[in-house]
């Protein structure tokens, strides 16, 4: 282009052809800010024999919509429209809001339109879909079939993409049927789609049925594997994800990443490792999705020394930092997580929802209400929407530092709350003492729309316990049966606590040996404790008797019951309960230890 343009400025006098050739040319040769320019500088010199064409127009639109410049293509349009060559342009007005990503102004140029060909149909099917407006797609797609244009592979590709997209799972599937009866397009390309929709979808058993079709398609394998790691199915990922490496497939970015992934909730990290050296063989290291994942990988695995080594050289964007704070998180490096926090601040990076929801909760753990107050004040000053996350981690922060009038200040200031941020206030209320605000909250919390879940009530009963509020307690713990929640372990031994201070061991051990599900040492420990605080030894022997019949291998369980005879001056009975632990239990009992 540089010599092109060198003879372009050398004409003495520049006719339309000219001007058309330079601006069309830079747009060919990826430059078209450079194309915008020409056409500006031809539109001002406002000769006749200089003034643009059709083609001239027909560049300038292509420009714009490679540019993605919606404000500028509309002012083009404004100037078609009133040089009345408009008519002429229609199918390029078309493209180019499509291109921009403006499906309304692309619908009203799509109705312009007087002869759609199949360009027509699928530049306004592709904005369409590229923005989940699926509905949409399904009408055109139908108005498409009325005026008998047979779609092509770009089009099926667009409807589902957009299905996959959108998670539009019935509207994918009966698309499926219908790309089966009418026999569309090249086999091999559909079933590529298609494999790409139902990994979206994470339905694995109907992607596997399709997967020996186009076993040749580098793109499918890694769309399997990013299949295996969106539903949970880590070892198969890694496994198809060796195979391709076996057999010479080259991965790319979307099946490393969901590779990496799943070594990390593994904890794989020596397979990682060697992922990680495939990347830097498939110079992949390059790509900023890549890197995050390895950071993740890394930092899950306790291995923060990579895991910065990889920060340090690479690309960075606002996931980098999120990734690597989280890192920190994850490990309870809490206060180097509000150190990073601060040091993306300093280097004017750009933070986001997510990264101030997780220097929210490094807060929460420090117990730290001078960091939280700072992020807090961040987050005013920097304009940020209080939004359901944003806020429910304010309101966790605030509880957690002992704040409780800040926190129930941001809860009511929440426009929208869900059952995260109730609970989060319910649990505020109880951690710090105050059981009777916590039951109210919950009293609210019926009132609203959102329904409670098992952690409202085992905060609720855990707080009840610590107040000694039995009746109350009771009353909560009832309530889980109108919400058809079964209550759990936890909930059993919040309940066994609660009744045991209140003094009512007989209704503790009653519920425990009542329970549909086995007790574990937790609930056979809170009923046992409580049994020695009030010298309840009879029941207490009792009651050790039955937890060592439900677990023989727990030694804790004889250390209470011998105990519990040794303070009651039965020495041979406690001398036997040592003995048959020595007997039962492999380790016997745990000596003591100390530092000094």
């Amino acid at each position: 282009m540089d010599h092109a343009c060198k003879v372009f400025d050398e004409i003495p006098v520049r006719d339309v052809a000219a001007w058309t050739a330079l601006i069309i040319g830079h747009v060919q040769n990826a430059e078209p800010a450079k194309s915008l320019k020409c056409l500006r500088d031809m539109y001002e010199v406002g000769e006749d024999a200089q003034k643009p064409n059709v083609r001239t127009w027909e560049g300038g639109f292509l420009a714009c919509g490679n540019l993605g410049a919606a404000g500028e293509g509309a002012c083009l349009h404004g100037v078609v429209i009133k040089q009345g060559v408009a008519s002429f342009l229609q199918s390029s007005v078309l493209d180019m809001y499509s291109k921009c990503g403006v499906p309304r102004e692309a619908y009203r140029a799509f109705c312009e339109v007087v002869h759609k060909d199949l360009l027509s149909w699928t530049s306004i099917i592709g904005v369409c879909a590229r923005f989940g407006m699926m509905g949409e797609c399904v009408k055109l797609y139908r108005e498409m079939q009325e005026n008998e244009i047979r779609p092509d592979g770009i089009v099926i590709g667009c409807m589902l993409s957009g299905f996959g997209n959108s998670m539009d799972v019935s509207q994918g599937k009966a698309f499926h049927g219908v790309i089966i009866r009418r026999h569309y397009v090249d086999a091999e390309k559909v079933d590529d789609l298609l494999l790409f929709m139902y990994c979206k979808f994470g339905m694995l058993s109907l992607a596997e049925r399709i997967f020996p079709m186009c076993r040749g398609s580098g793109e499918c394998w890694n769309f399997m594997v990013f299949g295996y790691d969106r539903i949970g199915e880590n070892v198969k990922c890694v496994e198809l994800f060796r195979e391709m490496q076996c057999l010479g497939i080259r991965s790319d970015s979307i099946g490393v990443v969901s590779a990496v992934a799943s070594c990390a909730r593994l904890g794989a990290v020596n397979l990682g490792r060697s992922i990680h050296c495939n990347v830097i063989k498939g110079f992949l290291d390059g790509n900023i999705s890549v890197t995050n994942s390895l950071i993740e990988m890394y930092g899950k695995c306790g291995n923060l020394t990579f895991a910065w080594r990889i920060f340090n050289r690479s690309q960075r964007d606002v996931v980098s930092w999120n990734t690597l704070i989280s890192s920190h998180v994850h490990i309870k490096q809490h206060e180097e997580a509000v150190n990073l926090f601060n040091k993306m601040v300093r280097e004017d990076q750009q933070p986001n929802t997510a990264t101030l929801v997780v220097v929210l909760s490094a807060c929460s753990h420090l117990a730290s209400l001078e960091k939280g107050e700072r992020v807090h004040g961040y987050i005013n000053e920097s304009g940020f929407r209080l939004n359901l996350p944003l806020g429910t981690a304010l309101v966790d922060m605030y509880a957690k530092c002992g704040q409780l009038q800040k926190s129930r200040m941001v809860f009511d200031s929440m426009m929208e709350k869900d059952e995260i941020c109730w609970n989060a206030m319910i649990s505020g209320y109880g951690m710090n003492g105050y059981a009777e605000s916590a039951l109210e909250i919950f009293r609210q919390m019926e009132e609203s729309n959102v329904m409670p879940n098992d952690i409202t009530f085992l905060s609720l009963l855990s707080a009840c316990a610590h107040a000694g509020l039995a009746e109350e307690g009771k009353y909560v713990f009832a309530r889980m049966l109108s919400y058809s929640l079964s209550p759990n372990l936890k909930h059993y031994t919040c309940m066994v606590d609660l009744l045991g201070r209140s003094g009512n061991l007989q209704e503790a051990k009653a519920m425990v040996l009542s329970m549909p599900i086995s007790p574990d040492s937790g609930v056979w420990g809170a009923l046992l404790g409580h049994c020695k605080t009030y010298n309840q030894v009879e029941m207490g022997i009792s009651i050790a008797t039955y937890a060592i019949d439900s677990e023989p291998q727990n030694d804790g369980y004889y250390i209470m019951l011998a105990n519990l005879y040794s303070s009651i001056g039965r020495w041979e009975e406690a001398e036997n309960v040592r003995r048959t632990m020595k007997e039962r239990c492999s380790m016997g009992k745990k000596a003591g230890w100390s530092l000094l």
